[in-house]
């Protein structure tokens, strides 16, 4: 597409006319005379159920004492974000989780939409405060009992106890249920030994563990009476009030990393440890002195699954943290571009202002529509997670939805993150990698995100597998005359597909283009039907496939599941862009205002249309979409993108930043005001008579 078409032909009175004369496009909803949205209204819908506790924190990291200082060393970093902890706990910041009886609040949701907004600040502060709090404390509140709770809950909280959450190790990562280390119970004693029996069960990448952390919630292989119990997990003591590790305790700085720099990873390892049989946190698995173990919980995989699942907050708080990070590098990137010209239109007129570019909108634009679309899915994913750890809707139903959702979400946030802000990054020029504009840090920080808390690829595979369960269970138990309704109702959503869309494509004289009539036609139930159908077509495919994997050898059922690894977690993925366009369709149908429900809807549209762009080739071999359907869907993705440009500072806005959350110069209005002067300059030269004639001009 030319880029000269994102300026559209307008009535007159929707033109702007900068100095200089010439017209481009409407840079607000204001001047193209459309309907804007509420800004304070959307912030409130973006900021969503805990949006008074977000506010609280956003007033809290105006503080510069909270900032991230660009290119500061390592040594001085750490020291800075443990400063910044204190001050969290003086604020009260750190109390939101845990219960009254200890000096807490009791509000999970409050509590994981507080610790998210400190992204803005530092994201090393952001993680930091996750483990302590989040990890370490978790664990001890989650899986501990009340013994556990009145011994160290309180010094969790006020940082009298810093500590390291060891779940990883260097041989395995996302396999928990393989690690290497061993809590051996010793009867005569009535403690157990943790050991880490050879390199690759070394506990890595702990922060806390370098320097700062005095204790840590050890998860290892729980043996007693020769019988191998499974993974739980153990508080155990590491350091003294000097510093120095305990005897049996080793560990290792891992020094500098791609990002996160503010937070001392390290790595842990225990030769023969000795720890009191109370330090199991056994809320789900106990041994007595004799060395009996008890569990009210019978199958392994079952506990071990209940346990990892009441460690869930980490996946749900990077969800959250990945999405502001990405709003803020969004809003500074639209600024920008709103402001910065570049180019002439060739024929001696003022620069083009960069949004202006049909490139540019559509660099920008289909991702703001992704980041609303995870902050509607975030809060759903909060409420949840709020409901299950309330208490409220702690059922094991719920737990398993929230898992899956968890699951979900976290990887499709945290790579977006990555392709958005690298996006803006480079829509921003050589400014944008200039690290005081933040977009090289917070691209720097957030690439672990990725594989925090399981490997985005690991979690698709589980959310996958969830699927295929379901898929499975409609046909348990039926009979043959109930499977071959099943079996029609399939057939028949194949035929219905194919037979609306050629009647949508018989209606293109109709409407007189192909862009108008997909505009016409792929509105919210033709985009549901696309993107459900999509994911149940996948997942019957797969299933199909897998089907004999139950009557294989174990060998052969592994590599025909290995064989459709790939397509499972592309399915998981599908599955989670239907969450997330849901979420925001729900959105979109509570507005009450007109022009915020319309232009919401247009956004709405755009991401749900980029999604069935990304996957074009699928719709078109499943025969889900005509090629000339299929031709026009980018055609009218560029028109909702030329639709949405006067509103794409009102859709930064509305993400609620203050100035010294942002703290970019390229944002600021500087760099309007550098136009400004170069408007000035040239438009004194002209007026002067003074002006040098170009070289061209004397050939005319």
């Amino acid at each position: 597409m030319a880029d000269a078409a994102v300026r559209p032909k307008k009535p007159a009175t929707n033109k702007r006319t900068p100095a200089g004369g010439a017209p481009t496009a409407p840079h607000s909803a204001a001047e193209a005379s459309e309907p804007r949205i509420d800004v304070a209204h959307v912030t409130d819908m973006l900021l969503g159920t805990w949006a008074d506790t977000r506010r609280e924190a956003r007033e809290m990291i105006k503080d510069p004492a909270f900032w991230r200082v660009e290119g500061q060393p390592m040594p001085e970093h750490r020291e800075r974000v443990l400063a910044q902890l204190h001050a969290l706990v003086d604020a009260g910041g750190s109390r939101r989780a845990f219960p009254e009886e200890y000096g807490g609040k009791n509000d999970n949701g409050a509590n994981l939409a507080g610790f998210q907004e400190l992204v803005l600040a530092d994201p090393s502060l952001q993680i930091k405060s996750g483990v302590q709090w989040g990890l370490f404390g978790s664990a001890i509140y989650q899986l501990g009992t009340k013994e556990h709770h009145d011994k160290w809950l309180a010094g969790v909280m006020n940082l009298d106890i810093p500590g390291a959450f060891a779940m990883t190790e260097t041989g395995h990562g996302s396999d928990v249920a393989a690690i290497g280390t061993t809590a051996t119970y010793d009867p005569e004693t009535e403690e157990f030994v943790i050991h880490t029996p050879f390199r690759g069960a070394w506990k890595d990448y702990l922060g806390n563990a370098a320097l700062h952390g005095k204790a840590a919630t050890v998860f290892a292989q729980l043996i007693t009476g020769g019988v191998n119990y499974g993974v739980h997990c153990f508080f155990v003591p590491l350091r003294d009030d000097e510093g120095e590790f305990l005897p049996g305790i080793g560990g290792e700085d891992d020094g500098v990393k791609g990002g996160l720099n503010g937070i001392d990873n390290g790595r842990l390892h225990f030769d023969h440890v000795r720890v009191p049989r109370t330090n199991l946190l056994n809320r789900y698995g106990d041994v007595a002195p004799d060395g009996t173990y008890s569990s009210d919980i019978p199958t392994p995989g079952r506990r071990f699954f209940t346990m990892l699942g009441a460690l869930v907050q980490g996946r749900v708080s990077l969800d959250g943290a990945a999405t502001t990070g990405t709003a803020l590098a969004e809003y500074i990137a639209v600024t920008y571009a709103n402001q910065r010209r570049q180019f002439d239109s060739g024929s001696g007129t003022p620069e083009v202002v960069l949004l202006d570019y049909g490139k540019h909108q559509r660099r920008l634009l289909p991702r703001v529509a992704q980041t609303y679309a995870q902050f509607f899915a975030h809060d759903e994913l909060l409420k949840k997670f709020d409901g299950v750890f309330s208490g409220e809707h702690d059922t094991s139903e719920e737990r398993e939805d929230l898992e899956t959702l968890a699951a979900a979400l976290k990887p499709l946030s945290t790579w977006n993150a990555l392709d958005t802000i690298q996006e803006c990054r480079e829509a921003c020029g050589g400014s944008g990698f200039l690290a005081e504009n933040r977009l090289v840090g917070l691209h720097q920080d957030l690439d672990v995100y990725v594989t925090f808390e399981g490997d985005n690829n690991v979690l698709l595979q589980l959310v996958g597998k969830r699927l295929l369960s379901d898929y499975a269970k409609q046909f348990k138990g039926k009979d043959a005359a109930a499977l071959a309704r099943i079996a029609v109702g399939h057939t028949a959503g194949k035929v219905f597909h194919g037979a609306g869309l050629r009647q949508l494509g018989q209606s293109v004289a109709d409407f007189g283009s192909t862009a108008r009539s997909v505009e016409l036609g792929l509105r919210a139930d033709q985009q549901n039907e696309l993107l459900s159908g999509r994911v149940q077509q996948m997942i019957a495919d797969i299933a199909g496939r897998l089907r004999s994997a139950s009557k294989l050898p174990r060998e052969e059922a592994a590599a025909l599941f290995n064989a459709n690894q790939t397509e499972l977690i592309e399915a998981a993925r599908a599955h989670a862009e239907l969450l997330q366009w849901e979420a925001f369709t729900d959105a979109v149908n509570a507005v009450s205002d007109p022009g915020t429900k319309q232009v919401l809807t247009w956004l709405r549209d755009l991401f749900g249309l980029s999604l069935i762009e990304k996957h074009l080739a699928w719709y078109l071999i499943h025969g889900r979409l005509s090629a000339q359907r299929a031709g026009a869907v980018s055609l009218y993705f560029d028109r909702l993108c030329t639709r949405l440009r006067p509103h794409a500072q009102d859709l930064v806005d509305a993400f609620g930043f203050a100035p010294e959350h942002v703290r970019a110069p390229i944002a600021s209005g500087a760099e309007l005001e550098r136009q400004k002067e170069a408007a000035a300059y040239y438009a004194g030269l002209a007026a002067s008579g003074t002006a040098p004639v170009s070289e061209k001009s004397l050939k005319k």
